[in-house]
């Protein structure tokens, strides 16, 4: 789960689907933890339209983690990281960038190094 963190802007090598979606887990728990901390008099800040403060600065901390971790993984697929770009396609990227990193790794080594641990 942190070993996305412990390579906060490795972009090469690779990593498992075990890695990666620990990761998100990781992420979502901590989106969900500061919803709960920005929860103000008026309610959330989220329905106001605003992102609070502190998702802010969970959102910042995590962008270069969570972009370096989705580039292993593609490099895990034998998939360039420049796939990333695909996200700028609405609906279409999200959808493509999901399947790539649910599907398998290649086994063994590949153009971007050898396989990571399970």
């Amino acid at each position: 789960m942190f070993e996305a963190l412990k390579k906060y802007a490795v972009f090469t090598g690779r990593s498992g689907r075990k890695e990666y979606w620990l990761f998100v887990l990781l992420c979502i728990i901590l989106q969900l933890f500061t919803e709960v901390l920005n929860i103000g008099p008026s309610g959330p800040e989220s329905f106001s339209g605003r992102m609070g403060f502190i998702s802010a600065i969970i959102f910042f901390a995590l962008l270069i983690p969570s972009i370096s971790v989705l580039v292993r993984r593609l490099h895990d697929t034998d998939r360039s990281g420049w796939w990333v770009l695909i996200i700028f396609v609405p609906a279409v990227g999200v959808i493509t960038l999901f399947i790539f990193a649910c599907l398998e790794g290649t086994k063994g080594k590949n153009r971007f190094g050898a396989a990571p641990k399970s």
